[in-house]
């Protein structure tokens, strides 16, 4: 693919003028260094409360039998890419729209599929597991699939993976969880406050997120409808394809749960990451809100799956609660009949003895 220059109205579809592109990479700064040091400090902080509800054991069952990894990976890097591919495919994107939309499906998970995994009661180890696994291999995985499926594009100019990047996101992932299981080995009553109120502030943190990038873009959200449509669609159906995966694998529906948040979730941050290290500040400023939009999307999708599942899950309380109480109430009156009949057995039995 020869690169784009977005002087050119054939290929640039929302052309911009010098001031505009300037005001848009100033604004876009800004914003990424903000949403840089929110989402680092979540994802130190929900790591280290995740942490503190590892168990030693099961994690290690994981890595000694890896059959749930290995269905995630395949989600994060078979599923994933390809719908990437037939998204950019089938909405007829311009090159480096379809390059943006194909990296961000081959990106690794984040922290933000951790946390939704606990709000789901899903495979908290699995899911740690899965994003240290999938992060780990993005090394070699996001050029393996970049290289795969740019192919119809004939890029020339090679993407630069920010191998600096993954190695800053594996240690804020590994040191946290490695303080969390720590103090829950030496402090295990102190541990369970901790996850409560680690896990509510990074909800907290990731709806501040959302509504912050909700604002920013309030005036991009009528440009780039196909960009919009695929951002809107693309974490959702990963969501989904990730949990039927899953179930045709024969995997417990805690699994199943972890599965689908860490396929849907991915490493925005990253993404954006490898658009500034690989493309020039104007071709960035022309993708830069299809990342923040994803982003969006997948929390929003998150939180609506996670929302049905917890009403799901308390109306099979409330129906089992009502089922209890049902055969409590059906089992008192056996009871009652049972003791009048030792009852009048034992009055009888008075009567006979009077008698003699």
């Amino acid at each position: 693919m020869r690169m784009i220059n977005c002087s050119s109205t054939l290929e640039c579809p929302n052309n911009s003028t010098e001031e505009e592109l300037k005001r848009d990479l100033g604004n876009y700064g800004n914003l990424n260094l903000g949403f840089s040091v929110l989402l680092a400090v979540m994802m130190i902080l929900v790591m280290f409360s995740l942490g503190c509800t590892v168990n030693i054991k099961t994690l290690w069952s994981h890595i000694r039998r890896p059959w749930g990894i290995a269905v995630g990976l395949l989600c994060q890097y078979g599923l994933m890419p390809l719908i990437a591919y037939l998204l950019a495919i089938s909405f007829s994107l311009p090159p480096l729209q379809a390059v943006t939309v194909l990296l961000l499906g081959c990106m690794p998970g984040g922290a933000v599929s951790n946390l939704f995994a606990y709000w789901a009661d899903g495979d908290i180890d699995l899911s740690i597991s899965m994003t240290t696994c999938s992060s780990v291999i993005a090394v070699g995985m996001m050029p393996l699939c970049l290289y795969l499926y740019t192919r119809p594009w004939d890029l020339e100019q090679n993407i630069t993976v920010p191998y600096q990047t993954i190695g800053i996101s594996l240690l804020c992932l590994i040191v946290p969880v490695a303080i969390g299981v720590f103090v829950n080995f030496k402090w295990p009553a102190h541990s369970k406050i901790i996850l409560r109120v680690g896990s509510t502030v990074g909800a907290i943190l990731l709806l501040m997120v959302t509504v912050g990038a909700i604002i920013f873009l309030k005036d991009s959200w009528n440009s780039d409808t196909p960009l919009l449509i695929i951002a809107l669609v693309f974490p959702l159906i990963g969501y989904i394809f990730g949990f039927l995966l899953s179930l045709l694998t024969c995997q417990p529906w805690e699994r199943c749960r972890t599965i689908s948040l860490e396929t849907g979730a991915q490493n925005v941050q990253m993404c954006v990451t490898m658009l500034q290290l690989s493309f020039s500040p104007e071709q960035v400023a022309q993708v830069f809100t299809f990342p923040l939009k994803y982003g969006i999307f997948q929390l929003l999708n998150g939180f609506f799956i996670i929302a049905v599942y917890q009403t799901y899950k308390r109306l099979c309380k409330k129906k089992h609660e009502e089922k209890e109480l049902n055969c409590n109430e059906v089992s008192e009156p056996k009871e009652t009949d049972a003791s009048n009949e030792v009852t009048s057995f034992l009055d009888r039995d008075e009567e006979a003895s009077g008698t003699l």
